[in-house]
């Protein structure tokens, strides 16, 4: 492995306002740290640029992440997450941690899109990228060393596939998406509807609720009034929003899980308990525990050895209440 560079340090660099905005809670476990060139002697230095709070599957995820990249295991790992969603915060961080001279910089992005010219100051400055669960667009692999992440396309390819199956006769159904503008949200989608072409499903709308389970439920409260309820099936792009919709779906008088039909994606335990009791009726894992996967990764790219531009993460599906029963008492987020 590469000799790290010296933390130039954060405090000296970034004003009182951009250090609370984009990098409050730097540390390799999440607690205020600015760091001291002084004190980080050998550890690779490490700039997470990451989400922030977005329900449980970005929780153990970014948990994850920072229990990977401990002091013990060689590394200085500054969290920055995003301040509600905001893609400038994450840009004005990702920024910082160029100027401080990390040696690579792990990027979870809020959105796709605008991150031509804050990538290419990475690449001049000579810090690689790799990427955590979300792609960019366009999608230039030469500025970034790879994406680690569930293939989103196969994973809801595999639930449509799922409802095409399911509903032989065809139904009415309708999609609870992710904020707009998101690589995964297209993704999804791109899967989903790959998976349920030539069936005879009819989709009577899309909408999004943000990955929110509150969302989710008011929603699908609207959709169910806009439609007489007469829905047969929901996608839901998350856990939490699919939760939402059960919701929804047993306040309007019908039961979730027989009248109406609900797959979601990520795995989360309460999804699974949800599986497990009937009111999810599938659940396509979508594995947020690759830390040491972006360990051998960081390793290699240091070390400059070649690795693949795209990693994916093996996930599973579960399609009925025993298979979520399974693993419940195993599952760790």
């Amino acid at each position: 492995m590469k000799a790290p560079k010296r933390l130039l340090g954060l405090v000296s660099l970034v004003g009182a306002g951009a250090l609370a905005l984009g990098l409050a809670g730097c540390s390799s476990n999440g607690n205020a740290n600015t760091g001291d060139s002084g004190k980080s002697g050998d550890l690779v230095k490490v700039g997470f640029v990451a989400v922030g709070p977005e329900g449980a599957w970005r929780q153990a995820n970014e948990k994850n992440i920072q229990d990977t990249f401990t002091k013990d295991a060689g590394y200085d790992l500054k969290y920055a997450p995003a301040t509600n969603g905001d893609q400038k915060s994450q840009i004005d961080a990702f920024t910082s941690f160029v100027d401080s001279g990390v040696d690579v910089i792990l990027l979870s992005a809020t959105e796709a899109s605008g991150w031509e010219s804050t990538l290419k100051r990475a690449q001049e400055a000579e810090i690689p990228v790799i990427l955590l669960d979300r792609g960019i667009e366009p999608n230039d692999t030469s500025l970034y060393i790879t994406r680690i992440a569930p293939d989103n396309v196969e994973v809801a390819k595999e639930v449509g596939a799922w409802a095409k199956t399911t509903f032989p006769s065809g139904g009415n159904y309708v999609v609870l998406e992710g904020p707009a503008g998101v690589g995964v949200v297209n993704e999804r989608n791109k899967g989903f509807d790959e998976g349920v072409s030539g069936s005879s499903l009819k989709k009577l709308d899309a909408q999004t609720a943000n990955w929110s389970a509150e969302e989710g439920k008011s929603v699908m409260e609207t959709m169910l009034k806009a439609n007489s309820n007469n829905i047969q099936f929901v996608f839901a792009q998350n856990d939490e929003m699919g939760l939402g919709a059960a919701q929804a779906v047993q306040e309007a008088g019908l039961k979730p899980g027989t009248d109406v039909k609900i797959a979601t994606i990520d795995g989360t335990k309460n999804a699974m308990q949800a599986l497990a009791d009937g009111q999810l009726s599938y659940v396509h894992e979508y594995n947020p525990l690759f830390g040491e996967t972006a360990l051998d990764v960081v390793k290699k790219t240091l070390d400059k050895k070649k690795v693949d531009s795209y990693i994916i993460v093996p996930s599973k599906a579960f399609d009925s209440p025993d298979a979520a029963k399974a693993v419940l008492a195993d599952r760790k987020y």
